[in-house]
């Protein structure tokens, strides 16, 4: 039974892998089998009913049909308008470790995407509230990440100090995080699409790489609503930028000609071994030969990244984003990893919270810790910190 519910996870994420293929795919639709452009067709039709929705949604938020909820104090907003891989994490981390370092009691509330819960049917006909969930209290990780979610778990492990709480209502979240916790600042992970809890400041990510994918609305593009949308945010986060940025900036500028830009990167700082969590310097990578296994939204960006630091990444294995893993599919990319004469599998920080536990392994098997990296903007950020701490800058 438990190999039949695996086959059927296994095919469901092949078949996601395929359809987000295609959706990101710029390329000219009459190039397809007439099978896909038939699809392709269905779902832009989708996509026109989804744009009606969203904007349907903002209307009666902004006319104040639908309620905004205050706090009472600063909720900082951290999101953008497409769907994955723009690398919020980080930038939450970022935002959340700073300003503890201000003296700021700091909560991030996330909804826990993918984390083990309830199914639906009982989370509709329930009618007991149940609290929030508590990943951490700012002094000690509470739960894992199969309970709390993979980013929650991550960035409860990563920020000592800062509460993690998780909850499809982030209002009650936030509100028991002031209450219970005593936090006096929220940090609303991916929050751009969520209109609910009233935001105090606005942060938009913006993947340089890829801003807009093909201008599509899902499902036939990566858009979570039109571009314009844009022009709600206070400061814009572009990332990956490696190079020239200067035409992604002049597109941005196009829908919002008020916000801060601040040009990022997401920059390898240390590997860590995935379960004695012993560190190893990015040098030791240089002329290494890897494998690498991941359950990302953008794969291609890590595996690069290794080869930057002077790799040889010989294989590769890749999952669907948040994939659950048990032993077997990591002692698979282990033994593969020794039969190659690799010298170690590498995965990702996020993956590295999902992986069972192992007694031994047949070669190394690390991850590779990514912080951002400011490139531009440094002044605006300070500017940014300073108002959410009702500082003069």
């Amino acid at each position: 039974m438990k190999a039949l519910r695996k086959a059927r996870q296994n095919g469901i994420e092949r078949l996601e892998n395929y359809l987000v293929k295609l959706i990101k795919d710029p390329g000219d639709d009459r190039n397809q089998p007439a099978g896909i452009r038939l699809l392709l067709s269905l779902l832009k039709g989708v996509s026109f009913v989804f744009a009606g929705v969203v904007s349907v949604r903002y209307f009666l938020y902004r006319t104040g049909i639908m309620r905004r909820y205050p706090l009472g104090i600063q909720v900082i907003s951290i999101g953008n308008v497409t769907a994955g891989g723009t690398g919020k994490t980080p930038v939450t981390e970022i935002f959340a470790r700073t300003l503890a370092a201000e003296g700021r009691k700091v909560a991030i509330l996330s909804r826990g995407y993918r984390r083990k819960e309830a199914p639906w049917w009982q989370r509709v006909f329930t009618q007991v509230i149940e609290p929030p969930l508590v990943v951490s209290d700012g002094k000690r990780v509470l739960l894992d990440s199969a309970t709390g979610g993979d980013e929650p778990y991550m960035l409860a492990s990563n920020l000592p100090g800062v509460a993690v709480v998780v909850d499809r209502n982030r209002v009650k979240a936030g509100r028991y995080a002031i209450k219970r916790l005593g936090c006096d600042t929220i940090i609303l992970d991916d929050g751009f699409q969520y209109q609910k809890l009233k935001h105090s400041v606005e942060v938009v990510l913006v993947d340089s790489t890829n801003p807009f994918g093909n201008g599509n609305m899902l499902p036939r593009g990566i858009l979570r609503e039109p571009a314009g949308n844009l022009k709600r945010a206070d400061i814009i986060f572009l990332t990956k930028c490696r190079g020239d940025v200067s035409g992604v900036k002049r597109e941005i500028r196009k829908y919002n000609d008020t916000a801060e830009i601040v040009a990022c990167n997401h920059a390898p700082k240390v590997l860590k071994d995935v379960w004695s969590r012993q560190e190893y310097p990015l040098s030791w990578l240089e002329g290494k030969k890897l494998c690498t296994l991941s359950g990302i939204a953008s794969p291609k960006g890590f595996e690069n990244s290794l080869r930057g630091l002077g790799a040889k990444v010989v294989w590769c294995d890749r999952y669907a984003d948040h994939h659950r893993y048990d032993s077997s599919e990591v002692l698979y990319a282990l033994n593969r990893t020794a039969d190659m004469g690799a010298d170690a599998l590498v995965t990702t920080e996020k993956d590295a919270v999902r992986f069972p536990r192992l007694e031994t392994t047949p070669v190394r098997c690390l991850y590779l810790r990514i912080a951002i990296e400011i490139l531009e903007g440094a002044e605006s950020f300070t500017q940014i910190i300073n108002r959410i701490c009702f500082k003069r800058g």
